[in-house]
């Protein structure tokens, strides 16, 4: 059967129960996106067809995550091409609204805050950011939530946003969400970019400059694994001597909390859980990474 696409959350509530119902379903799941959609994304879809009965995609891009409106219209929209992506991995039913289905009343006078989470890495380079995602997040699990009686309910994100993925899981537990919140791993091109519908705004030049992100990461890493000290200091000035890259950030921290590791990794040798998150301007395009380590 051919993807199905609807604009209404009347339409996915019907389209969604059909599906179940012909299925004998028992299991549904959200994959929830903005559109102009890469590998990264395919594998997030096949993952959740993987693991539920009924798939559903979610296309939106939403305004109240984007800081300038100049931003908002240069995000690309790529409809066609999303839906054939999706099609391919196996997902039975997309959901793309306009603007007025999603916030019917113009941007709404109640929103998710998402608190100190938020306070730091990309929420201090990009305030208000997460509160726009997670007022919207929120919104597209009440739309997916199947009407199916017992139902198990799954919405998949992407490990490359991490913070975002930290703050949704903090969400659902503390305003008890009724669905588990399934991470994916990120997916690299072969050089070791993490995939990005930002990289299209890479020049050729940039793009080779960007590489330098993700073999910092992996230098930290291999120290982890090899139970070395970090060195974030040596790592972090592999990435200043690009000259193309201008560096915003680049901590190990704690992955539940976000907080900065007590422990001197730079000089003792790393032992338990952490995150290396990293985020740079490459040219004018702003690009995330991390690493999880586990010693």
């Amino acid at each position: 059967m051919a993807i199905q696409l609807v604009t209404t959350a009347a339409q996915l509530r019907a389209e969604s129960a059909r599906l179940l119902t012909e299925k004998r379903g028992t299991s549904q799941g959200l994959v929830p996106t903005m559109g102009a959609l890469h590998e990264g994304h395919a594998r997030l879809a096949r993952t959740a067809v993987e693991q539920n009965d009924v798939v559903v995609a979610s296309i939106f891009v939403n305004p109240l995550q984007f800081g300038e409106a100049v931003d908002l219209e240069r995000y690309p929209r790529t409809l066609d091409a999303d839906l054939a992506l999706l099609d391919a991995q196996g997902v039975d039913l997309v959901f793309a609204p306009p603007v007025e289905e999603v916030y019917p009343g113009g941007e709404p006078m109640v929103r998710i805050t998402s608190g100190a989470l938020a306070d730091k890495w990309e929420g201090a380079s990009r305030p208000g950011h997460f509160d726009g995602a997670l007022t919207v997040v929120a919104k597209l699990l009440h739309y997916g939530l199947p009407s199916a009686g017992e139902a198990a309910y799954r919405a998949y994100f992407g490990q490359k946003d991490a913070q975002q993925l930290t703050l949704v899981r903090r969400m659902v537990a503390d305003l008890n969400f009724p669905v588990e919140v399934v991470a994916v791993p990120i997916v690299r091109s072969e050089d070791g970019l993490a995939l990005s519908s930002r990289n299209r705004f890479l020049s050729a030049a940039e793009r080779e400059a960007a590489l330098v992100l993700s073999r910092a990461l992996r230098l930290v890493e291999e120290r982890a694994n090899a139970h070395e000290p970090l060195d974030l200091d040596s790592a972090r000035a592999l990435v200043e001597s690009q000259p193309l890259v201008a560096l915003d950030y680049f901590e190990v921290v704690d992955p539940r909390t976000l907080e900065p590791l007590a422990e001197n990794c730079r000089e003792t040798p790393f032992r338990g859980e952490g995150l290396v998150l990293i985020a740079a301007k490459v040219g004018p395009v702003r690009l995330i990474d991390n690493v999880p380590l586990d010693s």
